[in-house]
């Protein structure tokens, strides 16, 4: 249940059509270290969930449990301004510059397809020390999976346990995992929800994991096309992998 809880919402990823979602706090993960690139912005809170949940379609394929419907998506995000003096980007320019770099990441490293960035501005802070104003996994120099794990005001946490269970061993389940696992942009399979490659009576679900320089959705996608099968395939992507392919 806790692991289930930290991926945050299961979010569509593309269009109704694709049969794919992907955590939220996966593309938290990516988009706050997006933020951090913004010049002054110290982001905060992030949260993603539809625009408009009653103008939501149904998918194609059965979603993940709990998943929300295909639907265009809503960023809320919360950022510090860092002030730098007389050469200061004015506020409002700021935030723009945020909303737009926010909006273009959204769909062009990840596939999510968001409408609207509601930004709120919490705090003006002095100018950053040298070292200072970094993405936190930057700083530590550790490798960036996913939201940075228990970065300082990111609303959501890591999933616990989410590389064990891969669908190794023999067996349908295993021989489509070995699939899974040699397309490109496949980082690793995961089990959050469950088996990292779930049959249902009417449908096949595959967990996984996205590797760096890779746009999720068309990792998934690539995943739904190499599954092939008589089943409808959606893809649930649990983590995506920050840094150089």
């Amino acid at each position: 249940m806790r692991s289930r809880l930290g991926l945050g919402r299961l979010l569509p990823l593309g269009g109704a059509a694709d049969g794919v979602w992907l955590a939220e706090r996966a593309a938290a993960g990516v988009l706050r270290r997006t933020a951090w690139a913004v010049p002054g912005v110290s982001p905060g809170r992030l949260r993603i969930g539809l625009a408009d949940p009653e103008s939501a379609g149904a998918p194609v394929v059965p979603p993940p449990p709990g998943a929300l419907p295909p639907g265009p998506l809503r960023i809320e995000a919360d950022f510090a301004v860092r002030l730098a003096g007389s050469g200061s980007v004015p506020l409002p320019d700021t935030a723009e510059l945020l909303r737009t770099a926010l909006l273009r990441d959204a769909e062009e490293r990840l596939g999510l397809q968001v409408t609207v960035a509601d930004l709120r501005v919490t705090a003006l802070l002095e100018a950053a020390a040298p070292g200072e104003g970094q993405a936190p996994e930057e700083a530590g120099g550790e490798e960036a999976s996913g939201a940075a794990r228990g970065a300082p005001g990111d609303a959501l946490g890591p999933a616990a346990g989410a590389d064990a269970g891969t669908g190794t061993g023999t067996g349908p389940a295993a021989t489509t995992a070995a699939v899974v696992a040699a397309v490109p942009g496949v980082l690793r399979l995961t089990s959050v929800l469950g088996p990292s490659v779930h049959r249902g009576a009417d449908h096949l679900r595959i967990e996984l994991a996205t590797a760096p320089g890779h746009r999720a959705l068309d990792v998934a996608l690539a995943v739904r096309a190499a599954v092939g099968g008589t089943l409808p395939v959606s893809v649930l992507v649990t983590d995506v992998a920050i840094g150089e392919p």
